[in-house]
């Protein structure tokens, strides 16, 4: 991944409603999540849901597929990471905490 990209797909992922979003696409697994359901779970509207769903497919962090009369998105987990190994290689490299599991992050 290169810079300029990943840039591009942290700014996607920098707007909490988006962050939300991409989370519960990664934790529903291969399968997706009906974009109904994605709906009711954030408890927004439907055209609020639609534009943030479409800057996450713009930087192909999400992917949408219809079946039947139901359309599903789902997270494009080689996109996640591509990001994720471009963050520790190419920016973290020589930061010898960064694999330590036990990090008091946020505190």
């Amino acid at each position: 991944m290169e810079l300029i990209s990943a840039s591009t797909v942290l700014k996607e992922l920098g707007h909490a409603t988006r962050l939300g979003i991409y989370k519960k696409l990664v934790k529903a697994g291969p399968q997706g999540l009906p974009v109904g359901d994605l709906q009711k779970q954030l408890e927004i509207p439907a055209s609020t849901l639609s534009h943030h769903i479409s800057s996450l497919i713009s930087v192909s962090l999400v992917r949408q597929e219809r079946q039947g009369r139901t359309l599903y998105c789902h997270a494009c987990y080689e996109k996640l990471s591509a990001l994720i190994a471009f963050l520790t290689e190419e920016c973290c490299t020589g930061a010898d905490g960064l694999h330590n599991t036990n990090n008091d992050v946020g505190e």
